[in-house]
């Protein structure tokens, strides 16, 4: 008998995990998307091109809240969670609303969704949002290429516009984040890359983003998202952790999975840690996962210039201030090193933003990049420019001032590895090249 399936997600895993398990599988028939996380994916038809001859209308998403009632109405024999950086208990809560109405509930696991590449693949992932796991990835790469290795990068999905034309995406130049009407979250992954001549993939289907990919690399590098496990098998999965909050590394769905399975950890931003919280984070992981090696890393912060100005708005990387639960990221922190008074930006909050600071209080004097659409990147362009300040502390890897309209002048900040951290994993890379 054909089992009918509600899959939870984001607009990522999940329609990674549709494809790869569910799509050609006549055991199962998929009859909904939910989603959560971002904003107006929702309402939205996962589109029979993608979806298969099995599903001739294509799949509706609709929204986590109605699960109950979707179980119900569909009659709906198992619920596959399918995103990431949410706590245990928040799946478990899930877990509880589809049991209730006499579903199963399913985790599919590595096995089931990673796919096998013909090319070597070291993947770069983290235990939760915003633990530096974007400088660790370029940092990788920077080594591959000074091997003379090819790298190409195939970064974690954000689909959030037009599914069929988001298939398979290639971006070599700043020029293809526009032709595909790239979101700032989108942007924050894929332009610090492209800055430095590499090619990155992305989009719906990751089989044929592997092919593509293939065809023109010496390594794969897999840019995780969230804390998620990677859709490729890797050869080398490096993990980055933070000792700033500790704890989360074995508290977090699916970190803790990606921590057990670990080849190699980063402890990243030990400059800004205590060694108390260093040496608790380092004791935490050899229990998770003691034959993992550690790499002591620093986050170095840098900006592009000295502002004139003195009062300050800080744009911080949008994924890492909400849903990755930290309070500010390296934009507050070069704001304070260059002695600015951070002006709060609550009382001058619209829209999307104002819905953001009430689902998450933690979030603390900063803007998130909220950019999922255009709406959204028009909401931060008003609240930037109704803000009585000079400067705009740019915390995000994506150059703002392309993409927002405004008189007030931009810092952009960046963030590195030391180069203690570097010189460990280029001997942890050399090592592995040895072997494949």
């Amino acid at each position: 008998m054909v089992r009918r399936v509600v899959i939870l997600g984001a607009a990522g895993r999940d329609f990674h995990n549709f494809n790869v398990f569910f799509r050609d599988n006549s055991n199962y028939e998929v009859v909904a998307f939910t989603a959560t996380q971002i904003p107006n994916i929702e309402g939205r038809v996962y589109p029979p091109s993608l979806a298969g001859p099995r599903c001739p209308e294509g799949i509706p998403i609709l929204p986590e809240g109605d699960l109950e009632a979707l179980i119900e109405k569909k009659s709906v024999d198992v619920v596959v969670f399918s995103y990431s950086d949410v706590s245990h208990e928040h799946v478990m809560h899930l877990a509880a609303r589809a049991q209730s109405k006499g579903a199963d509930f399913w985790l599919l696991g590595p096995k089931s969704t990673m796919l096998k590449s013909r090319k070597p693949v070291i993947a770069v992932c983290a235990v939760r949002t915003g633990c530096g796991k974007s400088q660790t990835t370029r940092a990788v790469a920077r080594i591959l290429e000074d091997m003379g290795k090819k790298v190409v990068v195939v970064r974690h999905p954000m689909p959030y516009g037009d599914l069929e034309k988001q298939k398979v995406q290639r971006f070599a130049s700043l020029e293809d984040l526009d032709e595909h009407n790239c979101t700032i979250e989108e942007r924050e992954e894929y332009e610090p890359h492209l800055r430095e001549g590499r090619v990155v993939y992305a989009g719906v289907d990751y089989a044929e983003i592997l092919k593509a990919a293939e065809k023109e690399a010496d390594v794969i590098l897999w840019d995780g998202g969230n804390n998620d496990l990677p859709f490729y098998r890797p050869d080398l999965l490096i993990v980055v952790t933070d000792p700033l909050r500790v704890g989360h590394e074995s508290r977090y769905w699916p970190g803790e999975a990606v921590a057990r399975m670990a080849d190699v950890f980063v402890i990243n931003k030990e400059n800004s840690a205590t060694p108390e919280q260093v040496k608790s984070l380092e004791s935490n992981l050899g229990a998770l996962n003691p034959r993992a090696g550690i790499v002591h890393a620093e986050s170095l912060v840098s900006w592009d210039h000295k502002p004139r100005g003195k009062k300050a708005v800080v744009v911080e990387d949008g994924p890492t201030i909400t849903h990755g639960g930290m309070p500010y990221g390296a934009g507050f922190v070069a704001a304070r090193e260059l002695g600015l008074e951070v002006v709060d930006p609550r009382a001058y909050l619209v829209g999307d933003l104002k819905d953001a600071f009430a689902r998450y209080p933690h979030i603390g004097q900063v803007l998130p990049a909220m950019g999922y659409g255009k709406k959204e990147i028009e909401e931060l362009e008003r609240v930037i420019n109704s803000m009585p300040v000079d400067v705009v502390v740019c915390g995000t890897p994506v150059d703002l001032s392309r993409l927002i309209k405004t008189d007030k002048e931009f810092v952009r900040v960046r963030y590195e590895l030391d180069d203690g951290a570097y010189a460990q994993i280029k001997s942890i890379i050399s090592e592995f090249l040895r072997k494949v």
